[in-house]
């Protein structure tokens, strides 16, 4: 890798609101949030990113997701607007 040319990548703590749970790990947005920290687990401090949403409270991952009826959907449509011919 050249040097100068790529971002900082460093430990982040990513911090789920609507869940309330946070990780940790690496990223580059460690140099772009320097402004809001967190002290973790370990007793070091971080820089925390904020997210809406997260694997913890997505609907797909926790099974909570609803699956829209197409078929109904499509006869619904058709009963209004009439068949196509």
């Amino acid at each position: 890798m050249r040097k100068g040319i790529h971002p900082e990548y460093g430990p982040v703590v990513f911090r789920d609101r609507a869940a309330n749970y946070a990780f940790l790990t690496r990223s580059t947005l460690s140099a772009a949030t320097g402004e809001k920290t967190i002290e973790w687990e370990d007793g070091n401090t971080y820089p925390v990113v904020d997210v809406e949403i997260s694997a913890v409270s997505h609907p797909f991952y926790t099974g909570t997701a609803r699956v829209l009826d197409t078929a109904g959907r499509v006869e619904q449509f058709e009963r209004r607007y009439g068949k196509r011919s």
